[in-house]
């Protein structure tokens, strides 16, 4: 059977974020005003979805909502951005997660408050009912670890049974819960954050790459992205990669960074690009994306999709 798109899904979490922008973070038990306040779409998939579509990609998410007016305004985003959301189930009787951010327009800084309350993830029972012939690459947010593997080995049947058709997977372990270790030697490309790499003992990129790599599969390629440090990879070949960071001129939101550089590197390696490419230009969007509130500047990404290293 012939592959009838070429997609990109991200499966994971979505959530209504409620930014409150503020020139100072509030001392607690005081009452202050915010400079604005809004409502967004959030969660690290539903993000990483975002910043595909607005990069040219096509992209589908995967992942879970109630009913209400809450997942309504969810959905109808969803649709100004183009992302399919035939595979997103909902239920009737849970609570849509949320997240009340405290965005500090002086450091740029993001403080959240995050209620996930009875909204279950995604299943292998969920996942098995997927036409995988639709995707090219399937990024997986790290949540439900157990279930996730097996959603995995469902890709891997599907890779032996169709060479020339493979799917990429990427994984990111961004969280410091050990259930997600399991991710490590699941995915041909794994996202690692900085609150991972220290919680191994790692105080760098490369000494964290360098000290994990041993717990992703052969072949894989290990990613550290390391805030304005910027971000290093390691492949097969044992060589680090590394990028600079590129600062906006103006700190002004770093909500989602990380979601943003996860996203720019797929898009770039799901082209055919080379590793240093695609952190390059992750850390170049992730880095422009700190200088604007939200994703409403479309531009502002779509100029760099014109970008050669």
């Amino acid at each position: 059977m012939e592959r009838q798109q070429d997609k990109i899904l991200c499966v994971g979490l979505v959530c209504l974020d409620i930014i409150s922008v503020v020139d100072k973070y509030p001392e607690e038990d005081t009452d202050i005003r915010c400079l604005s306040q809004r409502w967004q779409r959030g969660g690290n998939a539903s993000n990483s979805c975002t910043v595909l579509s607005l990069l040219g990609a096509s992209c589908a998410f995967m992942g879970s909502l109630s009913h209400g007016p809450v997942a309504d305004f969810i959905l109808e985003d969803f649709q100004k951005f183009h992302i399919d959301v035939s595979l997103v189930s909902q239920y009737a009787q849970c609570v849509t997660p949320a997240s009340v951010v405290i965005s500090n327009i002086s450091t740029g800084s993001r403080t959240i408050l995050h209620m996930n309350r009875n909204l279950p993830d995604v299943s292998a029972a969920d996942f098995s009912k997927v036409d995988l012939h639709q995707f090219k690459w399937i990024h997986w947010e790290g949540r439900n670890a157990e279930e996730q593997v097996k959603m995995i080995q469902q890709v891997e049947a599907h890779n032996r049974s169709l060479p020339q058709q493979k799917i990429t997977v990427s994984v990111e372990i961004e969280k410091t819960r050990e259930p997600l270790y399991e991710l490590f030697p699941h995915g041909d490309v794994v996202f690692i954050s900085k609150d991972v790499a220290r919680q191994f003992g790692f105080n760098s990129a490369e000494a964290a790459l360098r000290g994990l790599y041993s717990r992703v599969k052969a072949g894989a390629v290990l990613v550290c992205a390391w805030a304005e440090k910027g971000a290093d990879a390691l492949g097969p070949d044992g060589s680090i990669i590394h990028s600079d960071a590129f600062p906006p001129e103006s700190l002004v939101d770093t909500l989602g960074a990380g979601d943003t550089f996860n996203a720019a590197v797929i898009h770039t390696l799901s082209n055919g690009g080379s590793l240093q490419d695609a952190l390059t230009f992750g850390c170049r969007v992730a880095g422009r994306k700190c200088g604007f509130h939200g994703y409403e500047d479309i531009a502002k990404f779509q100029e760099l999709t014109s970008y050669k290293n």
